[in-house]
C-alpha cells in the first residue's frame, strides 16, 4: 500500500509539471505549424509572464489588497497582458522582416532575441532568485500518519483545473472561431492563404500572441508552484517544453499536450526511484528512442512538400 501511494504521488507531482510543460510547448508547436520556424524566445516570454506575475502580486499586497480570486485575476491578466504584448513583438522585431529567407538566419534572430530579454531581465531585476509569495497551502492527504502519506495539493489542483480550461478553450477557438479557421488554412499553404484574401501576418501574429497567453498562464502557475523565480527560469522550462513538443510531434497540438505530460511524468518518476540528477538524462533519451522509431514524434504527421 505505501508503495502505491508513492508510485501515485510522483505520478501526480509529474502530471502537474506535464500540464504547465504542455502549456509553453503549444507556443512552439503553433508558430512551427503555421511558419515551420522555431521561436527560441518562448521561454523567455513564458519567464517575463512569470516575473509580471510577481510584481502584481507584490503590488496588489502592498496596497493591502489580500483577497486571493482578485490577486490571481489580476496577476493573470497583467501576465496575459505583458507576455502577448511580448510575443506580439518578437514577431515584428525578429520573424517578419526575415521571414521567407534562409530557415537558419530566422534562428540566428530568435536566439539572438532570447538571450537580449534573459539579459534585460538580468539588468532589470537582478540575478538573483526572487521569492513567490505562498498563496495557496495546504490540501489532501490520503494514507496513514505513520506511513508514507500521499497529498494533493490545492495548487496540484488549480494546475490541473487551469491547463484543463486552458485547452479546451484553444481547442474550441481553432476549431470553430474565423481566426482559428485562419490558423489552419495558413498552417496548411500559407501563400495559397494569402492569394485567398488572408491577412497572413495578422494570422501569424495572432499565433504568436495565443502561444504567448498561454506561456504567461504557465509561468503564473509554475511561478506560485516552485516558490521562485530568476532570469534562468524560463531557459530551462522553454527547453523541457521544446522537447515536449518534438517529443509529441512538432506542429500538433494534442501532440504538444501529450509530449508535455509524457515528459513530466518520466521526470517525476525518475527522480522519485533513481535520483534527480538523472531525470534529464531519462527524458531526452526516452526522446531519442522516440525520435528513432518515429521521427515525426507520437502524433506528428509527415511533413508534405508543396509543389
Amino acid at each position: 500500500m505505501q508503495d502505491l501511494l508513492y508510485f501515485f504521488q510522483q505520478l501526480i507531482n509529474g502530471l502537474t509539471i506535464g500540464s504547465a510543460y504542455a502549456l509553453i510547448a503549444i507556443g512552439y508547436t503553433m508558430v512551427y505549424g503555421i511558419i515551420g520556424m522555431i521561436n527560441f524566445a518562448h521561454g523567455e516570454v513564458y519567464m517575463i509572464g512569470a516575473y509580471t506575475a510577481l510584481i502584481a502580486i507584490t503590488g496588489l499586497t502592498a496596497f493591502g489588497i489580500a483577497w486571493l480570486p482578485l490577486v490571481l485575476i489580476v496577476a493573470l491578466i497583467c501576465a496575459v497582458i505583458v507576455s502577448s504584448s511580448m510575443g506580439w513583438a518578437v514577431e515584428r522585431v525578429a520573424y517578419r522582416p526575415v521571414r521567407g529567407r534562409h530557415r537558419l538566419i530566422p534562428l540566428i534572430s530568435a536566439i539572438g532575441m532570447s538571450i537580449f530579454l534573459q539579459n534585460y531581465v538580468h539588468l532589470a531585476q537582478g540575478s538573483r532568485n526572487i521569492g513567490f509569495p505562498a498563496l495557496m497551502d495546504g490540501g489532501f492527504q490520503f494514507g496513514s500518519a505513520d506511513s508514507f502519506q500521499m497529498s494533493l495539493s490545492y495548487m496540484q489542483i488549480t494546475i490541473f483545473i487551469t491547463t484543463l480550461i486552458c485547452m479546451t478553450l484553444l481547442s474550441l477557438f481553432i476549431s470553430r472561431s474565423r481566426i482559428g479557421r485562419a490558423c489552419r488554412a495558413v498552417s496548411q499553404d500559407l501563400r495559397m492563404a494569402n492569394l485567398l484574401g488572408i491577412d497572413t501576418n495578422r494570422i501569424i501574429s495572432a499565433t504568436f500572441v495565443i502561444g504567448a497567453s498561454l506561456a504567461a498562464v504557465a509561468g503564473l502557475l509554475l511561478g506560485m508552484y516552485y516558490g521562485s523565480v530568476d532570469p534562468l527560469f524560463g531557459f530551462i522550462a522553454g527547453l523541457k517544453a521544446f522537447t515536449a513538443a518534438v517529443l509529441g510531434g512538432i506542429g500538433s497540438i494534442p501532440g504538444a499536450m501529450l509530449g508535455g505530460l509524457i515528459l513530466g511524468v518520466a521526470e517525476s518518476m525518475t527522480s522519485g526511484y533513481l535520483s534527480g540528477e538523472y531525470k534529464d538524462v531519462v527524458s531526452f533519451s526516452l526522446l531519442i528512442l522516440i525520435l528513432l522509431f518515429k521521427p515525426t514524434g507520437l502524433l506528428g504527421k509527415p511533413e508534405v512538400e508543396k509543389i
